[in-house]
């Protein structure tokens, strides 16, 4: 009766564990239909950087860098922040099959500027450019 008693619980214990080793696979299988998967959501991003960070009034000033996820051709617009408001300034450029882009600009206002990219959904960093 000792034995007997043993061998139920041993075997018992083995295949519980099997049943919970398959159980859990059929129930990850059945938990994600492969029909319907959905991706991540991916969000568009600008990365920017300028020439200078410090330039004359009215000197260009060289704003590149680079985008992820964002389609060749989206338009990119330069901002400038006055108050609590950022204002879109008439630059304009748009990004490159490899992502990238480079926009020229004029600064006449002295003292440090505020200035990023939009478009296509996606701010970039805010970039100091102190105009003297």
């Amino acid at each position: 009766m000792r034995f007997s008693a043993r061998f139920t619980r041993i075997a018992t214990a083995g295949a519980l564990a099997v049943g919970l080793g398959l159980g859990t696979a059929g129930m990850a299988a059945a938990a994600v239909p492969t029909a319907s998967v959905q991706r991540a959501a991916v969000h568009a991003s600008i990365s920017a950087h300028a020439n200078h960070s410090s330039v004359g009034a009215w000197q260009q000033v060289v704003i590149s860098g680079s985008t992820a996820h964002l389609k060749a051709g989206t338009r990119l617009t330069l901002q400038q922040l006055h108050g609590r408001s950022w204002v879109s300034l008439p630059a304009v450029t748009t990004v490159t099959r490899s992502g990238a882009f480079s926009i020229r600009a004029e600064l006449g206002l002295k003292g440090a500027e505020q200035l990023r990219l939009v478009g296509g959904g996606a701010v970039s960093n805010t970039l100091t450019v102190t105009v003297r």
